[in-house]
């Protein structure tokens, strides 16, 4: 459940190491959002190499889409899962991912959503 305030890990390499919520925009009055979700996010915090090179700058905001969450997600068939750490992936105004690499794996969710490209971009699908 990542909600406003939450501090996230960047798992792609745009150049930005840790994001913050700013706000989840879907829904009227909604508070969490889950894996697969969209949300807004203020970078705080750039990887050490190359910030001058970095296609990000600290303060700037972007649009994230969550790809783990500490949470545990339940599937139709009864299974769960969960991740150790919250992470997203940056994205641009067109929803086009601004890395070209994927760190870690990512669920299996994605394979059935528009975002079916990011799947081929990460290093494995978990279950």
């Amino acid at each position: 459940m990542i909600q406003m305030r939450t501090c996230l890990g960047v798992v792609d390499n745009s150049g930005a190491k840790k994001v913050s919520c700013i706000k989840v925009p879907t829904g009227f009055k909604r508070r969490y959002a889950f894996i697969g979700d969209i949300i807004l996010v203020s970078v705080k915090q750039l990887r050490t190499k190359r910030k001058d090179k970095s296609k990000v700058k600290k303060g700037e905001m972007h649009k994230a889409l969550i790809i783990r969450t500490k949470k545990e997600t339940r599937l139709r068939t009864g299974d769960s899962f969960s991740f150790v750490e919250n992470s997203v992936i940056l994205l641009n105004k067109q929803y086009k991912t601004l890395g070209t690499r994927i760190f870690g794996g990512m669920s299996q969710i994605f394979r059935k959503t528009k975002f079916l490209k990011i799947c081929s971009l990460s290093f494995g699908l978990i279950r």
